[in-house]
């Protein structure tokens, strides 16, 4: 599931968070066991602390820990938390005089809208939970 790093590492934490709900991890931590960079992990952490999906603990003791329960925490709420959308459709649309390109423009536009709410709908079916109770 490379197709998006960000998602990838995200959900990939997420997961192992899930079997340890209450657990602190250290940025290092999670970057060891990811194969990244822990300034890369702190940045996808961050946006998930933002979205009341993480809390972060400063300090000797401190790393991160799940904010809600893992059943509680849908696929769909870590996409939509890094804002970093797979099908998202093209808003920077230059007007042009051509209206085949204009209303192929819409047409496809329109298309990739529908696929990602799609998306979503999907993703909100299946929490963290779930993800680490089929695979573990």
């Amino acid at each position: 599931m490379k197709r998006n790093s960000r998602l990838s590492l995200a959900l990939h934490t997420l997961g192992h968070m899930a079997g340890e709900p209450d657990k602190v991890q250290t940025s290092a931590e999670i970057a060891d066991h990811a194969g990244t960079d822990a300034v890369v992990v702190r940045r996808v952490l961050g946006r998930l602390r933002e979205a009341g999906l993480l809390i972060s603990e400063k300090g000797h003791a401190g790393g991160w820990r799940l904010a809600r329960a893992p059943q509680s925490i849908s696929l769909a709420d870590v996409y939509l938390a890094l804002d970093d959308r797979l099908v998202a459709p093209d808003t920077e649309f230059e007007t042009h005089h051509c209206a085949v390109e204009q209303s192929l423009h819409q047409r496809v536009s329109s298309i990739m809208a529908e696929v990602e709410t799609s998306l979503v709908d999907r993703l909100s079916a299946t929490s963290i939970a779930d993800v680490r109770h089929k695979h573990s």
